[in-house]
């Protein structure tokens, strides 16, 4: 029943991403073949290096929660954390946001260790450091672009959820106050999984308080992680001859789809990504098609990532089955 209700749960997903992309096509109004002929005419030698910044971002990344399983005396190969890695962003083009990738890796890396809670810990925490670094460069360059977006409602509507958003989880995460207010209000006997794994979690994550040197590294990685996806974007922007438009929208608006397309709705943020990016980048004057066209490039870039990195999990199926057999020994925490 499990299973069933899993295969429903991405089969209604990817129903999801294929309506608002009918949405995006017809209501839009965005033409199929002028799209396919901006795409087709992009700079390709621009595009290469679009797609370089993004491979960097995750490079960056890896040596993001790499930094933290060190941290929580995970002592591991980067060859090993790097397929758990690996498979994560495979699976979050198939499961619901790369949420669902963190999710992959979590059970993969944590059956390996036979340490699911403190993997699962660092995920989480490698999840929120993100966040806060995305936080960081929106608040930024909202300060430094503001007169461009003071009478975008849906801007600064979708700053303030983003930031109230990410209060919220740091309280519930980091302040024992909150923490037990939401253990009371999860009482439920449906919520005990839920309650256990937050219990669990708040305890892990309480741990790398003393480790600040590793969270303040962990920090300015994430906010240069953020940054350069503006800067993927707006590299495919000029491939496509989009060249007269200010990086500060870029530096303001992708932060905001990036936190959207977190939300669980469709498989690996396509279709939203889309219709997002079109509604924002239609406030600096970028035409539908053109904000289409950059979107599904980096769509694209996103899925060519994710069958490199599902090549990486499959071609080490036989080893990671080996290593199972052999958990390495961990290191006591001091």
């Amino acid at each position: 029943m499990k299973v069933f209700k899993k295969f429903m749960s991405i089969l209604l997903r990817i129903a999801i991403s294929i309506i608002l992309l009918a949405v995006l096509f017809h209501f839009k109004k965005i033409d199929t073949h002028i799209l396919l002929n901006d795409i087709k005419s992009a700079d390709k030698l621009l595009l290469s290096f679009a797609f370089f910044i993004l491979v960097l971002s995750y490079i960056l990344c890896f040596i993001r929660w790499h930094m933290l399983l060190k941290a929580a005396n995970i002592h591991l190969s980067k060859r090993r954390v790097l397929i758990s890695f690996s498979g994560g962003i495979f699976f979050s083009l198939f499961l619901p946001s790369s949420i669902g990738g963190d999710v992959a890796r979590s059970i993969d890396l944590g059956k390996h260790t036979q340490k699911p809670a403190e993997v699962s810990a660092t995920v989480l925490l490698d999840r929120i450091s993100g966040y806060v670094g995305l936080a960081i460069l929106l608040l930024f360059s909202l300060l430094a672009g503001f007169p461009l977006v003071k009478n975008n409602i849906v801007v600064l509507t979708a700053v303030a959820v983003i930031i109230s958003i990410l209060i919220i989880v740091l309280l519930i995460i980091f302040n024992k106050f909150f923490f037990t207010q939401i253990s009371k209000f999860l009482k439920s006997p449906n919520a005990g999984k839920i309650r256990e794994l937050l219990t669990s979690l708040y305890h892990e994550a309480h741990y790398f308080k003393r480790h600040k040197e590793t969270l303040i590294k962990n920090l300015i990685v994430s906010v240069i992680i953020q940054g350069l996806g503006p800067l993927t974007f707006y590299i495919a922007a000029l491939s496509l001859g989009v060249s007269n438009i200010n990086l500060l929208y870029f530096l303001i608006f992708i932060p905001i789809i990036g936190a959207i397309t977190l939300l669980p709705i469709s498989i690996g943020g396509f279709g939203l990504r889309e219709n997002i990016s079109v509604i924002l980048f239609a406030k600096a004057g970028v035409r539908g098609g053109s904000a289409a066209a950059m979107a599904f490039l980096n769509s694209f870039f996103i899925l060519v990532s994710g069958i490199i990195g599902g090549l990486i999990y499959v071609l080490t199926l036989h080893h990671r089955r080996i290593q199972y057999h052999k958990p390495p020994s961990l290191q006591p925490r001091g």
